[in-house]
């Protein structure tokens, strides 16, 4: 505390009081949390009061049709995004793709599943290329939690569960979303499309039970679904992500088209 300068007290005359009780030093369980004298905490649960905040949020854009995420074929070979479970880097290699009637098609057994980028500032085309890692067997999850933009990001297996998970946050002007067999689940973030004004307890179990839903349902093999789809978008970090602009490459730091032209 001395050291950073934290204002913060240590239990000295004059300090704030800011401390917790425990009646367990090994295991530290934490009783009551003070705050300059104030109870704020106790057996787990905030006291701290709920102040209702405006909605500040941007999102101009009106529901797509699945139609927005066919990838008419023009090329033999794609690149493809390689997701690494727990890292926010990632590879990028390039395969043939699964083709369906002229389109482009995600291919869950080779795991090479469609992903997309929509702008949520303005209407526009979606950004769309191939994504390694996610494990998904059915439907599609989505985030608008996507670094720097924020834009909404989505993986899916089919263009009709890519298209309900990314309505489901545009009509909710933010939020996570999932989607398997037709059913939509999504955890609103109406503030900024990031941000939720509701209770953190229930907001905790809804993340939850979508995390569990993606997992046990969709299928996807990695340990935290949401957080890894969130940095697809970040342009900053190698080697190979998705913006509303089209796939980018970290490392030589120049957009790069989907079909690879031999």
């Amino acid at each position: 505390v001395a050291h950073y300068g934290l204002d913060v007290g240590l239990l000295r005359v004059g300090d704030p009081a800011d401390f917790i009780t425990t009646d367990d030093i090994k295991h530290f369980t934490r009783i009551t949390t003070y705050i300059n004298g104030e109870k704020v905490a106790e057996n787990g649960r905030s006291l701290i009061k709920s102040f209702g905040s405006p909605s500040v949020n941007s999102f101009n854009i009106e529901p797509i049709s699945e139609s927005a995420f066919e990838i008419p074929v023009s090329g033999s070979r794609i690149r493809v995004i390689k997701a690494l479970n727990g890292e926010i880097v990632t590879k990028g290699f390039e395969v043939e793709p699964l083709i369906e009637n002229g389109l482009a098609v995600s291919d869950s057994d080779r795991d090479i599943l469609k992903i997309s980028v929509v702008n949520r500032y303005q209407q526009t085309q979606p950004a769309l290329a191939f994504i390694n890692g996610f494990g998904l067997r059915k439907g599609a999850l989505a985030t608008c939690v996507g670094h720097d933009s924020h834009n909404i990001i989505a993986v899916g297996v089919d263009d009709t569960s890519m298209a309900g998970v990314v309505n489901a946050i545009i009509s909710n002007c933010g939020g996570i979303a999932a989607m398997a067999d037709n059913s939509v689940k999504v955890l609103p973030l109406p503030v900024a499309g990031i941000m939720t004004d509701e209770d953190a307890y229930q907001t905790a179990h809804r993340y939850n039970e979508l995390d569990r839903f993606v997992k046990e349902i969709l299928g996807t093999t990695l340990s935290a679904p949401f957080m890894t789809l969130s940095f697809m978008a970040l342009l900053v970090i190698p080697s190979l992500k998705l913006s509303d602009l089209g796939l980018f490459d970290g490392e030589t730091f120049e957009f790069k088209p989907l079909f690879v032209q031999s």
